[in-house]
């Protein structure tokens, strides 16, 4: 297996969990800090297309809680798209590139079977 691509920000709770799982697992992997390297418009396209721009989008964080409320009016794809670029602590995390595709939020069971 190619090595896998995680997405997300290294202080977030779940982004922690995700990779002590797949160092336990001793999965390698690159790591793609939003704070730091942004999020890349091209790939929130494919991951949308993947898996449906609702699964990417992150309505429950603080960074969507407290955008004003035209900006969470009317979502479609173009919109989430164009705010997860604007504001990457709106994308669900981690996401992660694998062989077999992409994996949206950490689940055990669900990435044991995707990446075992």
């Amino acid at each position: 297996m190619t090595k896998l691509a995680m997405y997300g920000i290294p202080n977030c709770d779940t982004v922690k969990k995700a990779r002590k799982w797949l160092e336990a697992e001793g999965i390698e992997y690159a790591f793609h800090d939003y704070k730091k390297e942004g999020a890349d418009p091209a790939k929130l396209s494919a991951w949308s297309d993947a898996a449906g721009w609702e699964a990417l989008l992150n309505r429950r964080g603080t960074t969507f809680r407290k955008l004003p409320d035209e900006d969470k009016a009317d979502i479609d794809r173009v919109k989430a798209i164009d705010l997860m670029v604007k504001h990457p602590s709106m994308i669900k995390r981690p996401v992660i590139e694998h062989d077999g595709g992409i994996l949206v939020g950490f689940s055990e069971d669900g990435w044991s079977a995707a990446l075992q």
